[in-house]
């Protein structure tokens, strides 16, 4: 049974959400999922981890959250990773989702292998959370 870990922040909800229906897409193809605020993870969450998923909303200047997700991302700077299966998910409101090119970049280069992406425009349309569970799925074959 493969594991995967999900660590988000979200300040309206909407990041929750999709955290919440990645797990249940990962869950329905029999993985075990632990999910959590980045305020409450570890980083053996993410080493203990087959493959890991990260919310964060877009932010200050068009990148994720930078008093907790940022903080916790850069612990993984000098952490072997050795290319581990890995979704990014999030919502913004006003910079078309360019937060994620930033980030997607950040993870590649700490040794991250994004597989999956996962952009929504403030609140998720049912189309968009059926991509969430589809994206839960991808990450634990």
């Amino acid at each position: 049974m493969k594991k995967l870990t999900i660590i988000y922040l979200s300040n309206g909800g909407n990041v929750e959400v999709l955290a919440n229906h990645i797990a249940k897409g990962a869950k329905d193809a029999g993985a075990k999922v632990l999910v959590k605020l980045v305020s409450e993870a570890t980083v053996e969450d993410v080493t203990n981890a087959d493959a890991v998923a990260f919310g964060s909303p877009s932010m200050d200047n068009n990148r994720i959250d930078q008093k907790e997700m940022q903080p916790f991302i850069e612990k993984f700077k000098l952490i072997p990773i050795n290319n581990k299966t890995t979704g990014l998910f999030g919502s913004y409101g006003w910079d078309n989702g360019e937060f994620m090119k930033k980030w997607d970049s950040l993870m590649t280069e700490y040794e991250f292998n994004v597989t999956q992406k996962l952009t929504v425009n403030e609140a998720p349309t049912n189309e968009q959370l059926v991509e969430a569970e589809e994206m839960g799925k991808a990450l634990v074959k």
